[in-house]
């Protein structure tokens, strides 16, 4: 297989290919992973029922996966990465600023997936914890710098093989009936705290999609209709992610320890089977890190090329900057693999504080401002339409995270309405003040901030 030769800059009609059915497979199999089922867990966890805690999975999932998808929709319209689009609403270089926030959130993820797969590895082949950490991030280097076709492949591959196993397990865990304990948890009642705060981490889980949906979706032929890539990126990403989250709560109940080594906890239902479905598992988790990976990539090079005014990298430059940041998220999982919680549980939470604004001020522009319409050469050029810098949107979106501190709820901060509610609630207060201003900013600003249409054909 060909190594990919795009990378930040437009795709041409003639390089669009692909059916809008792979969005279902790669979001589908993206969700289907312990990450995702850990996500499960925490409202029982929290005292929460089973019921109460799949309701809320539920309702976050959905919710939540409407904005995923439609940041999706975006990339066979425009043909170029999801954080390369943000250009149009911050200005050129402006969009460096929450790209930033995009990179760190996307090496910390990298990193956290090779801890939580450090013990399942070795359970596979006996290595050092360094090691089983290298070895998984060698890995995923190499199928991210392969590139988007090979991503797809596996998308669909691991829909199959992960889509198995989760159903497998979840047809063990109806087999047998649940132990005393078990029982006892699936029936707490209802804590609106607990609820509120299962409501936010499944919101929040596929929220954290938006920065690189795109991505997956950019070389699809340009006549897709909308409605196609939204919906098949809804139903993929909603359906595997509220799929694995209920069986991880029901795990949670006390079938399986799925917390502290979730991989070799699902594992362990397979009895004598349970290495041939720990590879699986592993590999599953593999492909969500493979995504961060890729993506971090992109980011990080649409930070650098806005300055050099770039809109194209070497495949040398690629692999150089993909490197980079595969090394510094594997030093980081290697230093920190004992305490890693104790580092990044907050920093892993406050990425939903930026990233949220950030996808609400997009959607906005994109579907009620724009309306689409943008110049793409314009994008690559700060000098352009766009600008260097929208101070304008910069501003919104600094408001935007302010208006969340009084919801927050941190290790070292536990704001007002966090300790009323029982909750960081903070996602939605950072949904719609930022949307809001950003429509009552531009909304008699529309015509003018559409390009003419010669500037604006590919």
């Amino acid at each position: 297989m060909d190594i990919e030769n795009r990378s930040i800059e437009f795709i041409p009609e003639n390089e669009r290919y692909g059916k809008p059915s792979r969005l279902f497979t790669i979001w589908f199999s993206a969700n289907m992973q312990v990450t995702t089922l850990v996500v499960g867990t925490l409202g029982v966890a929290a005292g929460l029922s089973v019921f109460w805690t799949i309701v809320g999975l539920i309702l976050g999932n959905l919710i939540g996966t409407i904005f995923m998808a439609g940041h999706s929709a975006q990339g066979p319209h425009l043909g170029i990465p999801q954080m390369i689009q943000s250009r149009a609403q911050f200005g050129v270089l402006g969009a460096g600023i929450p790209l930033f926030i995009v990179v760190v959130s996307y090496v910390l993820f990298t990193a956290a997936n090779g801890v939580v797969m450090r013990d399942s590895i070795k359970a596979i082949y006996p290595m050092t914890d360094n090691e089983a950490i290298i070895l998984f991030g060698v890995l995923t280097l190499i199928i991210s710098y392969i590139g988007y076709e090979l991503i797809h492949r596996m998308g669909a591959y691991m829909s199959a093989l992960s889509g198995l196993i989760f159903a497998a397990a979840a047809f063990l865990v109806y087999q047998h009936p649940l132990p005393p304990h078990a029982a006892a948890a699936a029936n707490h009642g209802y804590i609106n705290s607990a609820f509120m705060l299962v409501v936010a981490q499944a919101a929040s889980w596929t929220l954290g999609f938006g920065p690189y949906v795109a991505d997956y979706s950019r070389y699809l032929p340009k006549n897709i209709s909308t409605k196609q890539t939204f919906w098949y990126s809804y139903v993929g990403n909603a359906l595997g992610s509220t799929l694995v989250m209920i069986l991880g709560a029901v795990l949670a109940a006390g079938i399986a320890d799925v917390t502290k080594d979730p991989g070799t906890g699902l594992a362990s239902l397979f009895g004598g089977w349970g290495r041939p479905a720990l590879v699986i598992i592993v590999l599953g988790v593999l492909e969500i890190n493979v995504l961060n990976l890729y993506s971090a990539y992109m980011s990080t090079t649409t930070i650098f090329t806005g300055f050099k005014g770039m809109a194209r990298v070497s495949k040398s430059m690629k692999f150089v900057i993909m490197a980079l940041i595969a090394v510094i998220a594997t030093a980081i999982a290697i230093g920190t693999q004992y305490h890693f919680n104790d580092y990044f549980s907050d920093i892993l939470v406050a990425q939903i504080y930026v990233l949220v604004p950030w996808s609400s001020i997009n959607l906005v522009d994109y579907y009620l401002i724009r309306k689409g319409r943008y110049s793409v050469p314009d994008m690559y050029n700060e000098d352009g339409i766009y600008g260097k810098y929208n101070i304008g949107t910069l501003v919104i979106f600094i408001v935007a995270v302010a208006v969340q501190v009084p919801f927050m709820d941190m290790s070292f901060y536990h704001s007002y309405f966090a300790r009323l509610i029982g909750a960081d609630v903070s996602w939605i207060p950072s949904l719609l003040v930022p949307g809001a201003l950003y429509y009552f900013v531009n909304r008699n600003r529309g015509l003018s901030l559409l390009p003419s249409r010669a500037s604006a054909m590919q």
